[in-house]
């Protein structure tokens, strides 16, 4: 199994309120992904940090093996939540892969 873990700052113009909505956002279209995409065993969305987080949001999302996880990088499904409601509201991206 390979472990995918995703840790995002959101940009800083953003107000809390528009900051819960792009979270929400994130995690809805994320989370949405789980069974539609082949090799994907289980993800999941926190976006309800302590204070004495420096990330806003985190992805822990589980795979077959690394060969599903490069099929996950590319599926149309997970480009168009990338793009649609992650990428334009991220500062920054830091990304841990490993075999569990």
């Amino acid at each position: 199994m390979v472990k995918h873990i995703i840790l995002w700052q959101l940009k800083d113009e953003y107000s809390t309120e528009v900051k819960e909505q792009i979270k929400a956002g994130i995690k809805e279209g994320l989370e949405g992904l789980a069974g539609k995409i082949p090799g994907l065993l289980e993800i999941k969305v926190q976006t309800k940090g302590l204070a004495s987080s420096n990330a806003d949001v985190m992805l822990d999302s589980s795979f077959e093996n690394e060969d599903a996880l490069k099929g996950y990088a590319i599926h149309p499904e997970h480009v168009a939540v990338a793009d649609g409601k992650v990428r334009p509201y991220t500062k920054t991206r830091s990304c841990l892969d490993f075999e569990a």
